[in-house]
């Protein structure tokens, strides 16, 4: 039977590729239930193409527009966030594509494992965010949970079929973003739009920006903290600027095993759909024919202050993790805006984490107010 899909986010970065997995794969998915935030043209050109039973655009202004333009298939039209946290656990769905990016992405995964479905996380703000409530949960409805992000991806990858090996560390792999090398005096003055032109990968605003600042880095140790019940001192991480080892495993004999490919997001995302099987694909391939450096080097934590962040916020647990992500969401919009400086976006997080207090124990409504606090606290700080 086919693999029937939900897309948080279809239409971002990763959920546009995810539609491209599953148009190339049609008699193993169908694209069911299509959710997206504001961008209601391209969703209504993906309803079009790929005629799903419902869709949800989450700007309730711009339901009309969308019913309008869909009047004439068969599928359902529903907006605003509340249609969002109801759709996921649609009956006919079995899998949910966390695609979105940010916090906004937490409550609608809680709802759809609580229905039982398996998720495709590519929102690691839900990890980083609650990681701990979202793995009991997982534990609790009895789902899966595969990751999306190719470093994740990468490390899956390579302790599938090792359940029976010990592994003392996992590496994760960071290119460095456009500013790898930089000094604190370079940093300075550099703009969004130097920010967002990232090296290696395509992606959206938000990600190129914490990309740049490591803070998407940080991220994804905390990530990788849920995901594979790791301590985080056992998580290193390297600059690979060439993107071609996506991540890696020591083992306790110490021999390493990694997972290598173009970086190109289609093939995890392909993966995080079929696991533990792999299907065949027309997707790039690595030529290791080819003239061919793979390079690594440690991290400057002193100029990319953020990855220092956000290894001493899970150290610490608690909600320090939720306050670094809701100061960082801020930091990044506001930098986007040209309101706040490449450098003090680290400054005011780190200040933020400072002055919040520190909760041990959280449920869901604790996230969420730690959440609205951070995003006050955070904005205060930028316009004092």
């Amino acid at each position: 039977m086919k693999k029937k899909i939900a897309i948080l986010g279809s239409t971002g970065s990763i959920g546009i590729q995810t539609l491209d997995v599953i148009r190339k794969n049609k008699e193993l998915f169908t694209a069911e239930i299509l959710i997206a935030g504001q961008n209601s043209n391209l969703l209504i050109k993906q309803a079009k193409t790929f005629k799903p039973k419902i869709v949800v655009i989450n700007d309730e202004s711009k339901y009309l527009y969308v019913k309008k333009h869909l009047k004439n298939q068969k599928t359902k039209v529903f907006a605003g966030k509340k249609e969002v946290i109801n759709v996921v656990k649609n009956k006919s769905i079995d899998t949910v594509v966390s695609a979105v990016v940010g916090y906004s992405g937490l409550e609608p995964t809680i709802s759809a494992i609580k229905a039982g479905k398996n998720i495709a996380l590519a929102n690691k703000e839900t990890l980083v965010v609650a990681g701990e409530l979202i793995n009991n949960l997982i534990k609790k409805y009895k789902v899966k949970m595969y990751p999306i992000d190719s470093e994740h991806s990468a490390i899956y990858q390579c302790i599938l079929g090792e359940e029976k090996n010990k592994y003392e560390k996992i590496i994760l792999t960071a290119s460095g973003g456009p500013f790898r090398g930089f000094k604190l005096s370079q940093l300075e003055k550099v703009t969004p739009h130097e920010a967002l032109n990232h090296p290696k990968w395509k992606m959206g605003k938000k990600i190129s920006i914490d990309s740049a600042t490591l803070m998407n880095k940080g991220l994804e140790v905390i990530e990788a903290k849920w995901l594979f019940d790791i301590d985080p001192s056992n998580i290193e991480v390297v600059i690979h600027p060439e993107a071609i080892v996506h991540s890696m495993i020591q083992f306790v004999d110490g021999s390493i095993k990694a997972q290598l490919g173009v970086p190109d997001m289609k093939i995890p995302i392909q993966f995080a759909l079929t696991s533990p099987y792999r299907i065949e694909s027309n997707f790039p391939r690595l030529s290791l024919n080819k003239k061919l450096s793979l390079n690594f080097e440690k991290p400057d934590l002193n100029t990319f202050k953020n990855l220092k962040l956000a290894f001493q916020a899970i150290k610490e647990g608690g909600n320090k993790p939720c306050i670094l992500n809701a100061a960082n969401e801020v930091v990044v919009d506001s930098f986007l805006k040209k309101e706040i400086k490449f450098l003090e976006m680290s400054n005011v997080i780190e200040e933020c984490l400072n002055k919040i207090e520190y909760i041990a124990n959280l449920n869901f409504k604790d996230y969420v107010e730690i959440d609205r606090k951070t995003r006050i606290l955070t904005k205060k700080l930028i316009n004092k």
